[in-house]
């Protein structure tokens, strides 16, 4: 057995407060005590671990490759777990701050207890495993095309005639056929059309199939989630969707495929929603959005397809009002692109929004189109706002002249902002890299989103603004071992899980996009892309997607309580709501992304 002093010292500490008497053996010969003078060095960056610590008295700081100090760890912390469970070697350096002791766990010893006591292991792992059930929960969000889809569509070819068709639909029982020109798909036949286009219309059955079919039909890609094929049926009016990959047919989705498989949720909220008449009408379905967030949160949906759905109703309740404003005000003079910015644009919303958008015309546009376009607008804003989609406190809506404009004049825009980067122009610019197009003619956007990237991506002053910028919003990390709190108003004593959280990694995300012309605007894509991309180091990247998951599932999990409470969801926290364990990995994840803020702030972005 280890020495008893130093055993019942350790035990005093968790994670090791909770091993089993079975489990001490696994400590034989394992465990160290160590004095240290300040300024000694625990252990360096990029050296190999020796082993686990526990600080017994004193202090440690924990230091970049700089030597700057981001965190400062005390009494009762656990230093060297993070490099242990990665490669072995020490992701920051360790530095004492006054006369300190320490307690060494050697590493073969760490890993046997990780081994053999689950409850031990379950203290540092930051990422368990999915939950089959909770995929299973999540309906659409989480299940994929490829999952839904019929995987061998039948198929007939474009000289077939009609009453070919009718037979495979009875052969087959199926309601739809791929027409193919040699390897190529050219058309879909449904039974609507046979009803509609055939026996309407008194034709023979010796037709050519190419009389009644939908030529270049709408595809789907087949890693694309459920929701998004049931949206695209929703808003082009159509029951069944090919599903193609790099050109290729590779299976087909229905209507009934989709409702088969949607949990009660936000599936049929968005069928709702398409077939509204009204706000109003839509305002009743965005009411259950909260129990959604809460349902979806209870059934163990990860952050990033929770806030997705919760998008996706936004979107859906979004381009039901523009068809409404078509409607009620007449075609529009100019092609025009409804845009989101925000929250909504990088498909991240959560139980609290307010309304971020704006409209690209047509450089066709006159100033006399724009009373149908204030119109349109307002319309729409309105209706948002109906929904419970607050106006925006910032005025960065459509209804605002500024940000309702020819494409020639975003384009100006753009290259101010970027030739002149003050301070308003740093945050419009962060706000507008945030852009979707949600409805309308997306050319409008495509090649001036590329454009804008390339100019600045080539401005060095532009991009170390953009930098700076990133690093206004400091993780919440407290000099002795806690967390550095709102010290007065309403929220006193409390952590903003969104400004202090989310947003710094939102901010690092597009620094990494405007260096690597980065065109996807969700915060998480951008970090993969940044990683597969080498404009971040995949150690680097791996650390920082980790800490924005666990700060995201935090903040999800609150407002989920809140919801469950009959409160209105917020961002606001106080750590006493946290178990020892979550506090725990919230601090280290706060502390990568203030790592991760130093190396970009130094033009180390590369190395992570």
């Amino acid at each position: 057995m280890p020495d008893s002093d130093l055993l019942a010292s350790l035990r005093r500490h968790p994670p090791f407060d909770t091993l089993p008497d079975s489990a001490l053996p696994l400590l034989e010969g394992g465990l160290t005590r160590i004095s240290a003078a300040p300024g000694h060095v625990v252990f360096a960056l990029g050296t190999r671990l020796e082993g686990l610590y526990v600080i017994e008295a004193g202090g440690v700081d924990l230091e970049d490759d700089s030597a700057e100090p981001i965190s400062h760890r005390g009494p009762g912390d656990v230093i060297g777990q993070k490099g242990l469970m990665l490669l072995g070697r020490a992701t920051l350096t360790a530095r004492v701050t006054g006369p300190a002791r320490l307690l060494r766990v050697r590493k073969d010893c760490f890993y046997d207890l990780l081994d053999e006591v689950p409850d031990f292991a379950a203290w540092f792992d930051r990422a368990p495993p999915a939950r089959p059930q909770a995929l299973a929960s999540a309906g659409l969000t989480a299940l994929q095309v490829s999952d839904l889809m019929a995987k061998t569509p039948v198929t007939c070819p474009v000289s077939a005639v009609i009453a070919d068709v009718a037979r495979l639909m009875r052969a087959h029982r199926i309601s739809s056929v791929v027409v193919m020109e040699g390897d190529r798909h050219v058309g879909i036949v449904t039974a609507r059309d046979l009803t509609n286009r055939v026996l309407a219309e008194g034709l023979s059955g010796a037709a050519p199939v190419r009389d009644v079919m939908t030529p270049d039909p709408i595809t789907i890609a087949p890693d694309a989630l459920g929701l998004d094929a049931l949206m695209m049926l929703a808003d082009h009016g159509i029951s069944h969707l090919p599903v193609a990959e790099r050109g290729r047919v590779v299976g087909m989705i229905g209507r009934t495929d989709l409702f088969r498989q949607q949990a009660a949720t936000a599936s049929h909220m968005i069928a709702e929603i398409a077939s509204a008449d009204s706000a109003g009408a839509m305002a009743g379905v965005v009411a259950q959005v909260p129990a959604l967030l809460a349902q979806l949160v209870s059934a163990g949906t990860a952050p990033g397809p929770v806030c997705r759905r919760i998008t996706d109703i936004t979107d859906a309740v979004t381009r039901r009002l523009l068809a409404l404003a078509e409607a009620q005000l007449g075609p529009a003079p100019v092609p025009y692109l409804w845009l989101a910015c925000g929250s909504q644009g990088r498909r991240e919303q959560t139980g609290q929004s307010d309304q971020d958008n704006c409209l690209i015309l047509d450089d066709a546009a006159t100033s006399g189109d724009d009373a149908y376009f204030a119109a349109l607008a307002q319309i729409v804003s309105d209706g948002l706002h109906a929904c419970g989609y607050v106006y925006c406190p910032g005025d960065m809506m459509a209804t605002n002249p500024r940000w309702r404009q020819p494409r020639r004049v975003w384009r100006d825009y753009f290259s101010k902002w970027i030739g002149q980067p003050d301070t308003e122009a740093q945050m419009l610019a962060s706000v507008m890299f945030d852009l979707r197009p949600i409805s309308g003619e997306a050319a409008l956007f495509e090649d001036l989103q590329a454009e804008t990237l390339r100019m600045a991506r080539a401005n060095s002053i532009f991009v170390a603004h953009m930098v700076s910028n990133s690093i206004k919003h400091a993780p919440p990390l407290g000099l002795f071992r806690g967390f550095a709190l709102i010290r007065s108003g309403e929220h006193k004593n409390m952590l903003d899980l969104k400004h202090s959280g989310v947003v710094p990694v939102v901010d690092l995300g597009r620094v990494y996009a405007l260096r690597g012309a980065i065109e996807a605007v969700n915060t998480r894509e951008r970090l993969e892309i940044a990683r597969d991309t080498g404009v971040v180091s995949k150690a680097g990247a791996l650390d920082l997607i980790d800490a924005y998951d666990l700060i995201s599932e935090t903040r999800l999990r609150h407002q989920a309580r809140q919801i469950r409470a009959g409160q209105k969801p917020d961002n606001f926290m106080a750590p006493g709501q946290m178990s020892e364990l979550e506090r725990n990995h919230l601090r280290d994840a706060f502390t990568v992304i203030k790592t991760m803020q130093s190396a970009a702030s130094q033009g180390r972005g590369t190395l992570g």
